[in-house]
C-alpha cells in the first residue's frame, strides 16, 4: 500500500516538477519508508527552491536532530523563523522559536 502512495506521489511530481506540495509530501513519505537519504534530497530542494515553503523547516530540523545532526538542525530553525516572520505566518514562527529554544536548552544547559 505505501509503495502505491509513493509511486502516486512521483507520478504527480512528473506532471507537476515545481510543486513544492508535492516535494513536501514525497520527503514525508521517504521519511515515513525510513529512507531519510532521499527525504533529505526533497528537502534540501524544497529550501533551495522554494524557500517559503514554511513547513520544510521544522521537519528539516526534526530530521537532522534524529541523525544527531544538531547545529544543522539549530541552523535549519534559524533559516525557517527568518522565513516564518517575513511571511508573517505565526503559527509556523511559534513551532520553530519553540524547538529551536527547546534544542537550545538541551545543548547549552
Amino acid at each position: 500500500m505505501s509503495i502505491n502512495r509513493l509511486e502516486k506521489l512521483q507520478e504527480f511530481l512528473k506532471a507537476e516538477p515545481n510543486d513544492p506540495f508535492l516535494k513536501y509530501a514525497l520527503a514525508t513519505e521517504y521519511l515515513r519508508l525510513n529512507n531519510e537519504e532521499e527525504a533529505l534530497k526533497f528537502y534540501h530542494d524544497l529550501v533551495k527552491n522554494h524557500e517559503d515553503y514554511v513547513g520544510t523547516y521544522y521537519h528539516l530540523g526534526k530530521l537532522y536532530e534524529s541523525q544527531g545532526k544538531q547545529e544543522d538542525a539549530l541552523k535549519t530553525y534559524e533559516k525557517g523563523i527568518e522565513v516564518a516572520k517575513k511571511i508573517k505566518d505565526n503559527h509556523a514562527l511559534s513551532e520553530l522559536l519553540g524547538v529551536y529554544n527547546n534544542l537550545q536548552d538541551e545543548l547549552y544547559d
